[in-house]
């Protein structure tokens, strides 16, 4: 396989102040890569790079191109978006009215950049246990969050076949890693674990089931996976329009707790409770076939879940 050039060196991050943002532009500039960050607002704890306070889904395509041309971005990194805590009206707005957005102010760059859009698991639905879901399979996403980033792959998938844009979509599994969302079930159980911990208490934690079996993939290595796509687009490498990038294996939630607890050392109590009537997993298996990724931009995940779980409390407790 033919080593890609390297890294473009100016990108703007899109949801630069967020968990996979964040990281992906501090990685960057140790790099030596210029950033820009850009979010709806200005973070308390100043982002990677440059920031350019801008919310695309309200604001003008044109002014963001301005501004991408002014900086001279060459990449843009679409990790923004929204799940936790919103409307479906302001879902619909954080991912697919961003999304349309973005597609028209790169295309309107004097000079485009290529983009890395990030899509998610969810935009597949569910799957028969013990089988890996494709890129060419057809998506079914069952809850609201996967049917409007399936939207917002779908734009950027016409785009880019249409000649607008050249861009790739990579569609993450669960992603965990160091700066894991407070709302987020890993997220939650670390903050409780971290509160036992400097009370000097044991932990008191209720679980549901937590049985559904899901693909869980660590941050560096998608971190890793956007990388390697953007220095392949650089390179004018052909690449398919969406690619799976997840561990390859299908794991319960259950079984990260578990590791977090280990990871952790917190004297921890757990009650089993039942999940509440009526609800349950959106889906009971997600395992994603992730061979494309390897075999298009030589990337594997290499990073363990006990990895990516204490990745996650070292930076709890940092």
């Amino acid at each position: 396989m033919t080593t890609p050039h390297p890294a473009p060196a100016r990108y703007a991050v899109l949801g630069g102040t967020g968990f996979i943002g964040r990281l992906l532009g501090d990685r960057l500039l140790e790099q030596g890569i210029e950033v820009l960050s850009v979010a709806r607002k200005a973070p308390e704890v100043p982002a990677p790079g440059r920031f350019a306070a801008f919310d695309l889904s309200v604001a003008d395509p044109a002014e963001l191109a301005e501004l991408l041309d002014r900086e001279r971005i060459d990449t843009v990194v679409n990790a923004a978006g929204g799940m936790w805590g919103l409307t479906d009206e302001q879902m619909h707005e954080a991912n697919v009215v961003l999304t349309e957005r973005l597609i028209e102010a790169v295309a309107a760059m004097a000079a485009p950049a290529r983009l890395v859009h990030l899509g998610s698991v969810h935009e597949y639905g569910m799957a028969p246990v013990g089988v890996s879901q494709h890129e060419q399979d057809t998506p079914a996403p069952v809850m609201e969050y996967g049917r409007l980033k399936l939207l917002a792959t779908e734009a950027v998938v016409r785009a880019t076949e249409g000649g607008r844009l050249d861009a790739v979509v990579l569609r993450l599994g669960n992603v965990v890693g160091a700066g894991q969302p407070g709302h987020s079930l890993l997220g939650v159980m670390a903050g409780k674990l971290d509160a036992a911990r400097l009370a000097g208490t044991t932990a008191e934690l209720s679980l549901q089931p937590l049985s559904a079996q899901r693909d869980f993939v660590d941050l560096i290595d998608v971190l890793d996976s956007v990388q390697l796509a953007a220095e392949f687009l650089a390179a004018g490498r052909r690449v398919p329009p969406v690619l799976n990038i997840g561990s390859g294996s299908a794991a319960a939630a259950r079984q990260l707790v578990d590791l977090l607890i280990e990871e952790s050392g917190v004297p921890t109590a757990v009650t089993e409770v039942p999940a509440p009537e009526g609800t349950g997993p959106e889906t009971e298996w997600q395992q994603m076939d992730v061979l494309a990724a390897r075999d298009h931009l030589g990337w594997v995940p290499k990073r363990s879940l006990r990895q990516s779980v204490r990745a996650l409390w070292q930076a709890q407790t940092a």
